[in-house]
């Protein structure tokens, strides 16, 4: 921090020189300080990403190839405007010259152009379809937002989430499960608490929404996604450290966005299952109100298949 201010305490010191000195080529020098401040702040801001704690590494590269390009593009058009500020500054002995046309600079423009889309555009996709493509040993996992809260559901003993409808959403039945659905009984629920997974284990992340737009995101795992109402949207990482992580809506969702967080611990193996013995069942929750009968039945078909 403390060379950050030093630097730029120097370029601004510097420009006052310079537009005492020179006053006719103040803004030529104030643009050229500020594009070296510019680069200076970059890399000398004491500001930068959390620790990764994902496998998806990829995404910070993508955004460093971003700075990379449009910082190079930055600097040479700010550089070019200095030098031309400068080169073309007022005479009345000079005239000016008119053309209409450049077909090479307009190709040359043409094609470091293509190439600078080219090269924003194509990591991006590359990770993209990595970030959608869920490998098959990956546990599935329930994230239901509302205001202004997370709910989270993971798979029983089966390893299958039981399906939901949102016309089945009531006081009762708070995650909207299928009860003629044998595969629900099993899900495990957690209401508005911390969610836990264990290290190295891949997931993926179903999202759905019941109210309006949210968005789950976690920084330190670079993941992120809308969550639309009536749309389950997904994605999938594996976490490659253990540690409390914050989870943020990104998508204003009403007067109490501000305070819609949540937490995920990475656990090792050991501690998960301890905690994952100690959550509650769909089947244990319909007990505990009463309505065994409903899960019975459930359970009945689950038998005959």
């Amino acid at each position: 921090m403390i060379i950050t201010i030093t630097v730029v305490l120097v370029l601004v010191l510097i420009g006052i020189i310079v537009a005492v000195k020179y006053p006719q080529r103040a803004v030529s020098a104030a643009l050229a300080l500020v594009t070296i401040g510019s680069i200076a702040f970059h890399f000398l801001t004491p500001w930068w990403w959390t620790e990764i704690a994902s496998n998806w590494g990829g995404i910070d590269d993508t955004i460093i190839l971003t700075f990379w390009v449009t910082g190079a593009v930055f600097v040479a058009i700010c550089l070019f405007m200095s030098f031309c500020v400068w080169r073309f500054r007022y005479n009345k002995d000079r005239k000016a010259e008119y053309k209409p046309e450049n077909s090479k600079l307009e190709w040359a423009l043409t094609i470091f152009t293509t190439l600078g889309v080219c090269a924003l555009l194509a990591p991006g996709l590359i990770v993209w379809n990595k970030y959608v493509t869920v490998p098959e040993d990956a546990v599935d996992v329930e994230v239901m937002a509302q205001q202004w809260y997370w709910n989270f559901r993971l798979p029983g003993e089966d390893g299958k989430l039981g399906l939901t409808d949102i016309r089945n959403i009531n006081d009762d039945n708070p995650f909207g499960i299928n009860l003629d659905d044998p595969n629900g009984v099993d899900d495990i629920l957690i209401e508005g608490d911390d969610l836990h997974i264990p290290i190295g284990q891949s997931v993926k992340i179903n999202l759905r929404s019941i109210d309006v737009l949210h968005d789950f995101y976690i920084p330190q795992f670079r993941a992120k996604m809308d969550m639309v109402p009536g749309v389950v949207t997904y994605y999938w990482f594996t976490p490659i450290r253990t540690g409390d992580f914050e989870i943020l809506c990104m998508e204003y969702c009403g007067t109490g966005h501000y305070a819609m967080r949540g937490r995920i611990l990475v656990d090792e193996q050991i501690d998960y299952e301890d905690w994952l013995s100690e959550q509650v069942t769909f089947e244990e929750m319909m007990a505990s109100i009463n309505k065994t009968d409903l899960i019975q039945l459930a359970l009945n078909k689950k038998g005959d298949k």
